[in-house]
This record gives C-alpha cells, structure tokens and sequence, in this order.
C-alpha cells in the first residue's frame, strides 16, 4: 500500500485504513533556535515501503484511541497523543464533533527518530478527512497538520520532500531511486527535547545556507548528495544514547553497505543499499551480532 493510501475494508464498508510508513531523514542540517525555541531545519525526507503503522477508523459517539501492536504497550491514548490531537484540530476545523474510534497497530519504535508519532498522527487525519468526507484539500491538511509539530507536514505528503523553514516547507523532489534499506534501533527512547538541548549546549552551528535539493534520481546522484549533507543531531544523540554509535557501526560492517547514518534526532539508525537482497543479508548479519540485545532490526526499501 502506498504511504498514506486509503481503502475502504472489504469486511466493514463503514472502515477506513490508513498506512503510516516509517520516515527516514536521509540529511538534517539544523540551524541555531529562533527567538520562538525552534530550530530552522533543511532535511531530505523519505518513507520507507512496507514498514510503519496501520491505523483504521470506524463510527464512535466520540473520540476514542484504541492502541495495540508491538510497540503500543506504555503509549498513551488520551487526548494527548498526537493521532487524538490531529483529529481534534481536524474536527474543529471542519465545525464538527470529534466522532470516531481509531485503532492503531504500533509497528514502530517510540521516540525513534523516523516520525512513528507524526505519521501515525498524519494518517489519522488522511482517514478522517475521507471517514467525516470533509474533502478538504492537501494544503489545508498541511497547514492544520504543522500545529502538530515539525514533522507532521512531511508526514502528510508521505513522499520524498526537501524540508526547510521549521518543517512547514516543503519542495517535493521526485522519486528517489529504489534501494534496499535496514533500519536499527537500540530498544533506548530518545527523546527529541533532550537532543535538540544538548545539540544547543555543545554549540549550535551558524544560520543555514538552504540550497534547493540537486538531481538525485540515480543511487549514484542520491549517495553523493548524502554524503555531502550531514545529520547534525548526531553527536548530540549519540552523547545521550552511546548504543546509537553501536548501531551505526554494525551496519557499517555490513556487506554491501552503501551508506550509514542516524535518522532524524534518533535513535534509529539505517543503512542503504543496491536492492532489498542485500538489505536483508545486512539485516541478518546485524543481528548475528547482536545476539541477546533489545535491538528492532528490519529491512525493507525506500
């Protein structure tokens, strides 16, 4: 299913689906807080093929958050989850109760860097508008969905981007090659607040030179460019997280391995490759070595 697709269930006609796919911020360059707090940002964005959440909607007399899956135990699904406060503001917006009951199957890590909350809030508001058949547009979901956070706009397009200003930018890039990518996490949260404070205590870098994303559309273009850009949440993730440094050198290790690096303020980390057969042998060889470790390890392509 393509990111953020929507069907009708053939069992429940009154169901809608939503897929939340991972997001992977393949470059994030971060400039020095704003007078508001925020950070300006200039990232490259794309979404994984197959892994992320899935997120269905039905008829409810209210609002009602029902979480399961793999990661869902400990998450809250009161009114401050992301999914409950997207569908609120899009209520409000539309004039109209909040009425539905969202399920949501947590496939991915929390506090991980590659945007579960955001997508999952994103994929919300993608099944809401269809369910309330509120038809409202894709800039108006954009504008509703930056109240939410930095990501949550991306999230909405859930499609390769070039993102600057505070995330509220957005430039679509046109298709990214196909490649074969792991994914890692380390099983520790890493909460993006604590990284953006220490990414401001070890000295945050000048004001950003945003310059529009070159032509990537070949493996060879994408991986230049990469190398080129940096992640500059990095050491400051890795100061708080030292397993990130762990996973990253795994990966490194990998076969075939064309590049590695830490998603967004972490702690997943991934690595690209030609096609998904090398992505699965480099999955299978990161956990060999981590035998007895709380690493979520999956492949999947971008």
């Amino acid at each position: 299913m393509r990111p953020f697709s929507l069907r009708p269930s053939q069992t429940k006609p009154q169901m809608t689906v939503c897929f939340a796919p991972a997001k992977l911020n393949l470059t994030l360059r971060v400039g020095p807080p704003q007078s508001d707090g925020r950070h300006p940002l200039d990232s490259l964005v794309c979404f994984t093929h197959r892994l992320g959440d899935r997120l269905s909607v039905k008829a409810s007399v209210g609002l009602e958050l029902e979480i399961s899956g793999p990661f869902g135990e400990g998450l809250s699904a009161g009114p401050d989850n992301l999914v409950c406060r997207g569908a609120q503001i899009l209520a409000d917006a539309a004039g109209i109760p909040a009425q539905a009951h969202i399920r949501l199957i947590k496939n991915l890590p929390l506090a991980s860097g590659i945007g579960g909350g955001s997508a999952d809030a994103a994929a919300a508001m993608h099944a809401l508008n269809e369910f309330w058949n509120l038809k409202l547009s894709q800039a108006q979901l954009l504008a509703l969905g930056a109240q939410l956070g930095a990501d949550v706009p991306a999230c909405l397009m859930g499609q390769p981007v070039h993102m600057t200003g505070t995330g509220e930018t957005l430039m679509r890039t046109g298709p990214l090659p196909p490649m074969g990518v792991v994914l890692v996490n380390p099983g520790v949260p890493c909460p993006t607040g604590p990284v953006y404070r220490t990414y401001d205590a070890l000295g945050a870098g000048p004001a950003l030179d945003v310059r529009p994303v070159p032509e990537v559309s070949s493996r060879e273009s994408l991986l230049a460019y990469l190398r080129a850009m940096p992640n500059d949440l990095e050491q400051a993730a890795i100061g708080l997280v030292p397993e990130i440094a762990d996973a990253m050198a795994r990966l490194a290790a990998s076969s075939n391995v064309r590049f590695v690096r830490m998603s967004g303020s972490g702690a997943t980390c991934f690595a690209l490759y030609d096609d998904e057969d090398a992505a699965q042998a480099g999955k299978n060889f990161v956990l060999e070595g981590l035998a007895n470790r709380g690493f979520w390890v999956e492949a999947d392509r971008i």
